[in-house]
């Protein structure tokens, strides 16, 4: 069986072996919990970044660094190819756990949620793992102590000596990362919310651009939503019907949602600071690409969005 716990857990030992070099620091807290910081008090690095959304996937994924043009401005990138994506994107990466205890908050994203399975999403995945041990990558501002350990570690049904928990803001070079490799995560939840049989993709692959680091976490979630919705491309290789992939591909891309056009930045503030409030079809990669592997026939729909993506470096 797959555990996407037990391959997150290599990947994260590897990082926490190279730590001075991956520009990261690693604590042990009293009840025996790994966290390991790669930006809040560190700098993080570009390859402390592709291990921290290599680990969300569930070692189901490879990241890699690329250049992207669009309309003659160029930005840095990553490329994320992806296996068994249903349980990679959203069984793992998805940022589905909103951890609050006390003063602590952060989303979490990763392979502890397969443990968990208490999202309402899992009702429509068939995953579950099996696993002694727990990742969880959170998107925070503060480092996690025992007790967000001993409350993750609980939900997850192991002992807290083994868990790990890594964790980056979205204004650091891990969170723009990070955030950039859920380009394909972004699409296939798409596909969920339009009622998708998302176990039916095989593969799949995408582009995106990575944000500029901001001067704060507020700006950085602009900046890195823009950077996804305006520049991210996703192609996937499914097994289904045509009469499946015509009714949704129109609808996929983030220029079919009614929000979609400016900077994110600018919707967040339109809806007084609630997420709620946003057009939850908005999430999506600017251009998307579905293989039928039974018929051969592709399918396109979106594209990027040149203008807006230049605003993110102006």
């Amino acid at each position: 069986m797959i555990s996407v716990n037990e391959r997150a857990t290599d990947i994260l030992r590897c990082m926490m072996a190279q730590a001075e070099g991956l520009g990261v620091a690693v604590l042990t807290l009293s009840n025996g919990t790994t966290v390991i910081d790669a930006g809040i008090k560190v700098p993080g690095s570009f390859a402390a970044g592709k291990m921290f959304a290599e680990a969300c996937l569930g070692g189901l994924g490879e990241v890699e660094f690329t250049h992207l043009s669009f309309d003659q401005l160029w930005l840095p990138g990553v490329s994320v190819r992806v296996e068994h994506p249903a349980i990679a994107c959203m069984a793992s990466q998805y940022a589905g756990w909103a951890i609050k205890r006390g003063k602590f908050f952060a989303m979490g994203s990763g392979p502890a949620r397969a443990l968990y399975a208490g999202e309402e999403l899992f009702q429509r995945l068939s995953y579950r793992d099996q696993s002694g041990g727990a990742v969880l990558l959170l998107e925070g501002r503060k480092l996690p102590d025992e007790e967000v350990a001993e409350y993750v570690a609980g939900k997850c049904g192991v002992d807290p000596a083994n868990l790990i928990l890594a964790i980056a803001p979205t204004a650091s070079l891990v969170g723009s990362i990070q955030v950039a490799a859920r380009v394909v995560e972004t699409g296939l939840h798409k596909m969920t919310e339009l009622g998708f049989d998302i176990e039916q993709v095989v593969a799949g692959f995408g582009t995106c651009p990575i944000a500029p680091v901001a001067a704060d976490d507020l700006k950085a979630i602009g900046l890195t939503n823009d950077a996804v919705l305006y520049g991210g491309q996703a192609y996937y290789a499914v097994r289904t019907t045509d009469e499946a992939l015509e009714a949704i591909i129109d609808q996929v891309p983030s220029s079919a949602s009614r929000d979609y056009g400016k900077p994110f930045c600018e919707i967040f503030q339109q809806y007084e600071g609630d997420f709620y409030k946003i057009d939850p079809l908005l999430f999506s990669p600017a251009e998307v690409m579905i293989n039928n592997l039974n018929s051969g026939k592709t399918y396109r729909a979106g594209r990027p969005n040149p203008e807006l993506l230049r605003r993110m470096v102006e």
